[in-house]
């Protein structure tokens, strides 16, 4: 469901950015239920309100729910069966490729400087090592985030520009567009 949703989400809607559906996958696999659902809930949601996000569950639950009652149904009969057996195999095989396939393509915007690849490298060994909850491990991840992102504004001097996303900015924007409309109150 990953690689499908990146390339529906991203490249055929143009709906969200590699950025933003690596936020929503995190943030995904975090909540309780299945990634594909939670992700559609946030899609749904960002594109149509509330009736977006219940349409979206309801988009990707339901296909599951009928093929899944229709192969349980039959597939009981059939899982002795060796040539049953050796498609399961490879059916797992084609999803271990298609989830690495985008673990790639969503590297190339989530490992971009050198403290990315440290939390990168401890986060991946704490789940390897450990049994810690993915939810544990993404606030994990989130707080060395913050922590590195604060002592490099101090290390700085706080010099930096503002984020796109600060208020300040959005203001200074917002002038220059309406041509000083906002300035003064006209006269």
């Amino acid at each position: 469901m990953l690689p499908m949703f990146q390339r529906e989400l991203i490249e055929k809607k143009n709906w969200l950015t590699e950025e933003e559906v690596a936020d929503i996958f995190s943030i995904s696999q975090c909540m309780p239920g299945i990634i594909a659902v939670n992700t559609a809930v946030f899609v749904g949601y960002k594109q149509k309100g509330i009736t977006g996000g219940i349409v979206a569950a309801l988009g990707v639950v339901s296909p599951s729910l009928v093929v899944i009652t229709l192969i349980a149904t039959f597939l009981t009969n059939f899982t002795d069966i060796p040539a049953v057996q050796k498609a399961f195999i490879g059916l797992r095989v084609c999803v271990c490729v298609l989830i690495c396939n985008a673990v790639l393509r969503l590297r190339k915007h989530a490992i971009v400087d050198l403290p990315s690849v440290f939390i990168f490298i401890a986060i991946f060994l704490l789940s390897l090592l450990t049994g810690l909850h993915a939810a544990i491990l993404v606030a994990l991840a989130g707080i060395c985030g913050v922590v590195i992102s604060t002592l490099r504004k101090k290390s700085s001097g706080g010099g930096d520009p503002p984020d796109e996303d600060t208020p300040s900015n959005d203001m200074d924007s917002s002038s220059k567009e309406d041509g000083n409309a906002s300035e003064g109150g006209g006269g």
